[in-house]
């Protein structure tokens, strides 16, 4: 009981984060999505069987408040765990650079997939250009040790334990 008390803590800091990030630097014009960094930092610490419900329900949480295609990030945050879950085995994410280099390489993915989804599937889209994304992926990649850290010490247990 305790761990799920401290991944909906770990949930309700990486929503006021991700609000107060998007805030900020939505006056810069670039779109920072702090929740894929915290879903990413999640998936290299609990087990998959928690994870993808998790990570799910963090792009289902965006969806809810946000006024783009429905499901587009619970499916593209869905994917991301797929590929953490695939490579948390073959690299060590607990080096800073491989937490940046991912989480900047899976920022613009999402953002790519993300504007694809949305002129697939709507009748019109806005691009923010390459600018927004390229500069969103680097501020997110820059937080990335930081969460990672907080998700690390958070979720210390899941590492040494799998039972909730």
């Amino acid at each position: 009981m305790w761990k799920i008390c401290k991944l909906f803590v770990l949930f309700v800091l990486a929503t006021i984060c991700h609000w107060g990030f998007a805030t900020l630097f939505s006056y810069a014009e670039l779109n920072v999505n702090f929740m894929l960094v915290f879903a990413i930092a999640l998936c290299t610490v609990i087990p998959l069987e928690i994870g993808y419900p998790i990570v799910f329900l963090c792009g289902l949480f965006l969806d809810f408040f946000g006024v783009k295609l429905f499901g587009n990030n619970a499916f593209l945050f869905t994917f991301v765990a797929l590929i953490m879950y695939t490579l948390r085995d073959r690299i060590d994410f607990s080096g800073i650079i491989s937490q940046v280099v991912i989480v900047f390489l899976l920022t613009c993915m999402v953002g790519v997939c993300n504007h694809i989804l949305l002129a697939w599937f709507t009748p019109a889209s806005f691009w923010p250009g390459i600018g927004s994304l390229f500069g969103g992926a680097v501020v997110g990649a820059l937080l990335a040790p930081i969460v990672f850290a907080i998700v690390r010490l958070m979720c210390y247990d899941f590492m040494t334990d799998e039972r909730l």
